[in-house]
Order: C-alpha cells, then structure tokens, then sequence
C-alpha cells in the first residue's frame, strides 16, 4: 500500500485551544521534546515489535511466528487498549517534536514503529471487518432516519489531499444514532476504536480503502447468497428465455427485502458506528463506496426485467410483483440512501417503478384489445354453461385485483372517462359502482378500468348470446355467465372496487335473464295450467293432465343438454318454475282418479322432478359441453381458465410471496 511522505504522515490540525510555536532558529533542538521522544519509544517499542507483522517473518523470531498467527484483539482487551494508546502517545511525541523543530534522532525511529503499529492496525482492520458482524434487526424506526439523514451534505468522489478534511470531532448539529441502531457486537468496538487511531495518527486514506475493499466484497457475496446475481445486462435479459428470466425475477423478489432491509440497512448502520467521530458526508461517502454498485444493479433488475418481460396477459402479475415491492421498499431505499452522494440508487428506484408501470399499463391495454377481438362467429356454448372467455377474463380479474392498491397507484394517469384505447364508459354504467362519484373525480383509477373491463366482457357476451337460435337458450346463457361474473366479484377483491351496489343491481339481472328464460322456455307448459278453474271435472281433469304431460316431456327434451352449473341459481330456478306448476298441477291430480294411467307424477313428485331436470343438466352433459366448446371455439382463450389456468396463475404467485 502506497506511503505518504513525512509532511502528509505527520500533519495534524492543531486543536482550536492551541496554538503552533513558530520555528525556532535554534539548532540544537529542544531537550524536553528529545526526552519525551525517548520515553514514548521506550514504552511503545516492545509492545509494537511484539505484535509486528513481517511479510517474510524469520524462522529465529518466535515474536513474528506468534504476531503472524495472532490477532492483537483477540488475545484481550486490556493489551488491545494499551497498544492503541501507546500508538497514539508515540504519534503525539513525534508532532511535538516537529513543533519544536527538534533535530532528534528519534523522529526517525518513531516513524518506523509507527509503520509498523500500522500494518498490524490494518491487518486487525481487514480481519474484523471480514469476520461475520451480526446486523442490527431492521426497526420500523429506519424510515425515521430519512430526517436524521437529511441533515448529510453531498461530496464527490473520495479524494483528500490532507489529513484536515478527516474531522475528529462531530458537529454538534450532526444526529446522534438511535440506541435500537447500533450493532450489538463487541467487534464493532474494536473497528471504531482502530479507526480513530488510524486517523488521528493521518492514516485515515489507508483505514477507508481497506474498509471500502472488504465491505463492497462483503455486499457482493450476501446479495449472492440472497440469491441475486449481477450484473445481468439489460440487452441479455431481453434475450433470455422465459423459463429462465422467470427464476431470476422469482429470485430478485426473494432477495429484494432482505438486500435493501437487513444488507444496505446494516451497511449503513455500520459504516455510521465505526466513523461516528467523522462528519456525515465522510461517512455517506464511504457509504456510497461499499453499496453503490450492488445497490444500482439491484434496481437496474427491475428496470430491466420491465422491458423484457413480454407484454401477455399472464406475465402482468410479475409486473405487478416487482412493481410492489420496489414500492414497498421505497420508504427504506429513501432513508438509506437519502444522500446526495447515493442519488443516482434513488433514481434507479424511481425509473423502474416508472418502466414497471409502463409495462402494466400496457399489459392491460393489450388484455383489453384481447377481448375487443375475440370474434362473435365463434360458436356459442351449446349448454347454454358458462363460457371459456367468461372463465379466463373474471379469473385473471379477480387475481388483479388483489393487487388494487398497487394498480391505483399505476393506473392514476389513465383518463377518467375510458380504457386505454379512450373508449367511452357508458353513463348509465357509473350508476352501478358505489364509487361512481369517487371515479369521475379520479380517486379511483382502479375501479374505473375494472369497471370499464368487467364491461368489455358483458358486451361481448351479449353480442355470443345473439348466436342462439332459441331465445330461452340465450336468456340461460346470459344468466348463468352473469352469474358466474357476479360470483367472482362477490368472492373477490373485486367487490371492494366495484361496490355492493354493483353486485346488487348485476345479482337482479341474473334473476331478470332467468325469468326470461322461464318464460320462453316454459310457456307452452304454462298456457296449459293459466285457465284452470277452481272445480274442474275429471275428464277436462284428464285431458289437460296429457297435454301437460306431453308438452312437459317435449321441453325435457328440448332442454336435455342445457345446464345450470350453479348450485344456487340452479335451485333458484327450479323453486320459481315449482311456485308457478306445482299448485295448478295439483289441482288436475286432486280431480283425477287414483290410479288412472295419465298420472304420472304425484304433486311433490312433479317438484323433485323439476329439481332433478336442472341438477341432472349441471351435473351431467355441462362440464363436457363446456369442455367441448371451449377446445373449438376459443382462439384467445386457453380453455382449462377456470380450473388449471387459474391454479397456475395463484402457484406462480403464491410462490413470488
């Protein structure tokens, strides 16, 4: 390691309560500081030799064989402190002795043990600051410090042309670190201790490179073992396969929190304990120094993987990931590295948050143009089921919006009134979210566009329901897709967006679609029992119990592969279909003789038997329809969306967490 000459070792600024002796003309020194000089080398010489580090040490000296194998602050902290005070007395001796213009002899051997009490300072140094040292657990008070911190002026690169720009004494404008702050370890004692006698003894250059060199070695093998590897260019990343960019940003999501809460966190804790008596720009820039880099290319990541992860539809929620926990980290990144020195970290924080959100932005436009496109030639669910489009779109929505707070933030420059692409939401349409009033005055961004998507895919449905041939189908088709829609809101984050009032008025639709489909569905068989009078007589009795016996089998058979896959709904309908047969039919079976062959169905028969119909169609030909359907009439739409799709989606995530 480069030496100073004599002039830089030596100078010291002189105390503020002192003052320098001009030189003295005399030649022949001054005898009082000739005998100090004496004394000081005396005392310091066998306790320095003892513990000198040779680069060849001599087979003959056991002191060097020992000195070599040992390590000064490990033997004892009585003999550590008496050798940092003999260091420092025999610096003293030797400014005092320059101060008197002394001709001593002496100067010169105080110089030699004093390179040597240095060497091993740097060796103890080096071998402490190696040594795993226990950060302090990360308190909710670390983002208090941005205020302590703020206080830290800015300096360029470490450069000191003399020993006066490393101050001994702190400010008393300068904040003094928290006590739930300090490092609970002896050994940072220790380093504290050789580094302010490595400075007040002007070699405070040779301290800050070999902690600069060991701690920045330190960073780069935690964020390996955290699991992030750097640096990854950002054209190779754009490069990568899926599968593997994939790891690396599950990886980057794990190691993130600890990096910047346990690792930079405690990096700076530390480099503020062991210079504590320098000022807080010294400090920031030795900071700056050993966490820099690792901290750029842990952002750079983020930034990087937002412009490499394609834009489809499944990847946002890795988006979404990487943008949540930057913004969860910013509170800490903001107070860690507050200073100027460090603003180049807060500007990569910043820029991915802002590429990240791009790239989500983009994402849901390109799910929106998704849906828009997804063709009305396709055929329609011949069950009349839920249809895959249906199933893909409200379980991507639902999994987005466990993600509202982070798309609020995101979606806050989206205009007000549309999608992406500008598209109008209808009027009518803000009266059905609780949070109409929030959404026209911007508060929630969020709620608008799964509002406006949630509605990209109602409009789509009807425009499938159109392709039935049979109106009752098409009513079936719309309330059991509605319902669906209804369900996965109401079990969902998605009802805190879109509001109760929402999934109230939708739940009314569902029951208007089913209506409907009652009415077109169940009309013939309805018309047979308007006209009943109180007192019937058995023939009439008997022969409208045939007709409605036939008409009952010709809907039975022209609905046989209609289906009602939810349970609720399905119930719903079979009870309104028995509340409007069952007491007309009840009336035909009480005129009718017992026994005679056109009854077939007793009346609580006739219920179960309605029932059984609807349950029979969900149970049975539904998940095949639906199965079926989706396999040939959905381009867009992976088809397993409800059940492996879905799972997928929630594995990946789970796994991200």
């Amino acid at each position: 390691m480069p030496r100073k000459g004599m002039r830089t070792i030596f100078f010291k600024p002189s105390p503020p309560d002192s003052a320098v002796r001009p030189a003295t003309s005399m030649r022949g020194g001054d005898p009082f500081a000739d005998t100090l000089m004496a004394e000081r080398i005396v005392s310091a010489e066998s306790l320095i030799e003892k513990w000198a580090v040779d680069s060849e040490p001599s087979p003959s000296s056991s002191t060097s064989r020992y000195a070599s194998a040992a390590y000064l602050f490990r033997e004892g902290r009585h003999e550590a402190e008496l050798y940092l005070s003999s260091v420092k007395d025999l610096h003293s001796a030797m400014l005092h002795c320059i101060g008197e213009d002394s001709n001593s002899g002496g100067i010169t051997r105080a110089h030699e043990l004093l390179q040597i009490a240095v060497r091993r300072l740097s060796k103890e140094f080096h071998q402490i600051l190696s040594s795993h040292l226990p950060y302090p657990d990360h308190a909710e008070s670390v983002s208090s410090r941005s205020s302590q911190t703020s206080t830290l002026s800015s300096v360029s690169d470490f450069e000191y042309e003399s020993e006066d720009e490393l101050p001994t004494k702190r400010s008393a404008a300068e904040p003094v670190m928290q006590e739930e702050e300090r490092v609970p370890n002896a050994a940072v004692s220790n380093l504290k201790a050789i580094a302010d006698c490595m400075i007040d003894c002007g070699y405070g250059k040779e301290c800050i490179e070999v902690y600069k060199i060991v701690r920045k070695s330190v960073v780069d093998e935690e964020l390996y073992h955290l699991g992030f590897e750097r640096p990854i260019d950002p054209w190779k990343m754009q490069k990568m396969d899926w599968e593997v960019l994939e790891v690396k940003v599950t990886s980057w999501l794990s190691a993130a929190k600890p990096a910047v809460q346990t690792l930079f966190y405690g990096e700076k804790v530390l480099c503020d304990q062991v210079f504590i008596a320098a000022s807080a720009s010294f400090r920031e820039s030795v900071f700056s120094h050993v966490a820099q880099d690792a901290a750029l290319a842990l952002f750079g990541f983020a930034e990087g993987a937002a412009k490499a992860i394609k834009r489809s539809p499944e990847r946002i929620f890795h988006l979404l990931d990487l943008y949540q926990a930057v913004a969860n980290l910013w509170p800490d990144i903001n107070s860690i590295f507050s200073s100027t020195v460090m603003s180049a970290v807060r500007s990569h924080a910043i820029n991915s948050l802002i590429k990240l959100g791009e790239a989500v932005r983009v994402t849901l436009g390109n799910f929106e143009s998704a849906m828009q496109k997804d063709s009305s030639k396709q055929s329609a669910v011949p069950s009349g089921g839920v249809h895959p489009l249906t199933r893909y779109v409200m379980s991507y929505l639902a999994l987005l919006a466990d993600y509202g707070g982070v798309l609020t933030d995101i979606l806050a420059d989206w205009p007000v009134g549309g999608s992406p692409k500008h598209l109008g939401f209808p009027g009518s349409y803000f009266a059905s979210c609780d949070s109409a009033a929030s959404v026209a005055a911007g508060d929630s961004k969020a709620s608008a566009i799964f509002a406006w998507l949630v509605l990209v895919l109602l409009c789509k449905l009807d425009v499938k329901a159109e392709r039935y041939k049979d109106v009752a189908l098409s009513y079936l088709f719309l309330a059991n897709n509605l319902q669906y829609v209804v369900d996965k809101v109401a079990r969902s984050n998605l009802r805190h967006l879109l509001g109760e009032h929402w999934v109230e008025k939708h739940e009314s639709k569902v029951k208007l679609y089913a209506s409907n489909y009652e009415r077109m569905g169940w009309s013939k068989v309805f018309s047979l029992l308007a006209d009943l009078t109180v007192k019937i007589s058995s023939g009439q009795a008997k022969e409208s119990l045939r007709k409605f016996n036939a008409a009952l089998e010709e809907v039975q058979a022209k609905q046989a592969g209609w289906t009602v896959p939810d349970q609720k709904l399905r119930d719903e309908i079979a009870s309104s279909l028995a509340e409007k047969l069952v007491p007309a039919y009840r009336r035909l079976y009480d005129s009718c003789p017992r026994g005679d062959s056109v009854v077939k169905f007793a009346p609580d028969d006739l219920d179960n038997y309605l029932a059984g119909m609807l349950r029979a169609a969900g149970a049975g030909g539904g998940s095949a329809s639906v199965s079926t359907a989706a396999s040939r009439s959905s381009s867009h739409w992976p088809s397993p969306v409800g059940q492996g799709k879905e799972g997928s989606l929630r594995k990946a995530r789970a796994g991200r967490v």
